[in-house]
C-alpha cells in the first residue's frame, strides 16, 4: 500500500478540467486508488464522485493505492498532482 497527501495549491481547486485528468489517470491502473477529504472516501476512477467532495484551494487530501501495480500509480499521480494541482 502506498499513501501520499497533498495540498491543493490551484487557486480553482479540483473542479471539471483537473477532477477529468485525475479519474482519467487512475482508471490506467489495476490498483484500487481512493481519495479521502475531511472524513469521505472516495473512488478516484469515479468523476462524479471526487467532484462531490468540492476541494477547495489550500484544502489538504490523502490519495491511498493498493494493488499489482501500485507503485507505478503512485508514481504517476504523485507527478500529476504536482504538475497540475
Amino acid at each position: 500500500m502506498k499513501e501520499f497527501e497533498y495540498t491543493i495549491r490551484d487557486r480553482l481547486g479540483i473542479h471539471a478540467r483537473p477532477a477529468s485528468m485525475i479519474t482519467k489517470k487512475a482508471s490506467m491502473f489495476e490498483s484500487k486508488i481512493e481519495l479521502q477529504h475531511k472524513g469521505k472516501t472516495i473512488d478516484m476512477k469515479r468523476i462524479f464522485s471526487l467532484m462531490s467532495l468540492a476541494i477547495k484551494y489550500n484544502d489538504c487530501v490523502k490519495v491511498t493505492i493498493w494493488g499489482k501495480d501500485e507503485e507505478e500509480a503512485y508514481g504517476e499521480l504523485v507527478k500529476l498532482f504536482d504538475e497540475n494541482l
